[in-house]
């Protein structure tokens, strides 16, 4: 024989406390979700100028990371509007860091860079470490727009719709 059930598990108080308050906490939860923000990794960066680069370090402004390929024709597009881009808003506060991804030969890289006077850094990923580090990065172009408090605002698989990252960089710088 089973014993018997006690009292405050019995259906009225079930559904009178123990529900509620089950629905209260999965709700809650679901807030707390919502609100967390989505941390930009930390990133280390080694420059084609031999440099490294902590993604903490620019703190305070308002960065695109930008991952690309010199065999990339959207990224080979896209260059001289970020380019452009950066000329616009780096005085306000704005930074972009190109990562190559790790198969792109760094020969080939640096002299990109050079020829196209690239005015921001640009890293080399050899390791695929940075890739890695914002969720195994594969496709290329793809950016990430982090605000001025370490978060990621943007994930942009493929080209940079421009006028939307103006709009958000004019109301954030």
């Amino acid at each position: 024989m089973l014993p018997a059930m006690p009292p405050i598990l019995k259906k009225p108080i079930l559904q009178k406390l123990i529900l509620p308050l089950l629905l209260l906490l999965l709700l809650g939860g679901l807030a707390l979700a919502l609100m967390q923000k989505n941390a930009a990794p930390a990133a280390s960066f080694m420059t084609t100028a031999g440099e490294t680069l902590e993604l903490k370090q620019l703190r305070g402004k308002m960065v695109v990371v930008n991952f690309w390929a010199t065999s990339c024709p959207g990224c080979i597009e896209e260059m001289p509007k970020l380019v452009a881009t950066y000329q616009r808003y780096h005085s306000k506060g704005l930074e972009i860091v190109a990562v190559a991804m790790s198969y792109d030969p760094p020969s080939h890289v640096v002299n990109y860079a050079k020829q196209h006077a690239l005015p921001f850094p640009v890293a080399l990923d050899a390791k695929a470490d940075v890739a890695a580090a914002f969720g195994n990065v594969q496709v290329t172009p793809t950016s990430f727009v982090i605000d001025k408090q370490g978060n990621i605002v943007r994930h942009i698989v493929g080209e940079i719709d421009f006028a939307a990252l103006e709009t958000l960089l004019a109301q954030a710088l």
